[in-house]
């Protein structure tokens, strides 16, 4: 295509663009027009829309509160924990640490999970790391052993960077599991604590003992 003819091409198609424009803008001031003469029509029109409007967002924050006190009432038996299949283990004590007030209560479990199964941060900002070790015969099933222990407190604090890193079990845990805990300052939640916080509502952190103190605000420079 020679220059000149592009050059005709382009001048088509800016007119096209701007016949296009030039008719939305005349179709916009009629429509205006029509708008500002018949108001009352928009009045009538515009009051059903309003009234479907205020009913849906009713609806959503009604679904919303129902979900809320859902959560605060959350509780499990030891029965319903043990049957349970270890992701949805993991799902449960997500959402006891919402029910306690976590905002940020997430389940991470999985591959690559470097040792968290639970991660969030309670009311007082502290962030908590949670590793859950599900037992399908409770008791009957194998203890927990220093090994576990020992890769929970290898990722914890320096992977997760937790204020508060817990073992979680619906089994139990053995004595030399217990003694490795103290010494690194691991927490530990067996059947029988696990029954008090499921059953309960009292917030893990008021449950278990030695919590770290909540973490202090940043303080403000002052200017100089």
């Amino acid at each position: 295509m020679s220059p000149r003819r592009r050059r005709r091409k382009k001048d088509g198609d800016l007119l096209v663009v701007l016949g296009a424009l030039g008719l939305a803008a005349l179709v916009l001031v009629k429509v205006g027009q029509w708008a500002w003469a018949h108001w009352w029509v928009l009045i009538v029109l515009g009051l059903p829309a309003l009234c479907v409007l205020v009913g849906l967002a009713y609806r959503q924050v009604d679904r919303m509160r129902s979900a809320r006190m859902r959560a605060a009432s959350l509780t499990y038996s030891l029965g319903q924990l043990d049957a349970m299949h270890h992701s949805a283990f993991e799902v449960a004590v997500r959402d006891l640490l919402a029910r306690d007030g976590s905002r940020d209560a997430l389940r991470c479990g999985g591959r690559g999970d470097l040792g968290a199964d639970v991660k969030g941060h309670d009311p007082a900002g502290r962030f908590w790391v949670l590793q859950c070790k599900h037992r399908s015969k409770g008791l009957d099933g194998s203890a927990i052993g220093t090994p576990e222990l020992q890769t929970l407190n290898g990722t914890g604090r320096p992977v997760h960077g937790g204020d508060v890193v817990v073992m979680v079990t619906n089994g139990k845990i053995s004595g030399p599991a217990r003694d490795f805990a103290r010494q690194q300052r691991l927490h530990l939640v067996d059947r029988h604590v696990l029954d008090e916080w499921a059953r309960g509502r009292r917030p893990l952190w008021e449950i278990l003992p030695a919590v770290p103190p909540p973490r202090k605000p940043p303080r403000l420079r002052r200017a100089p």
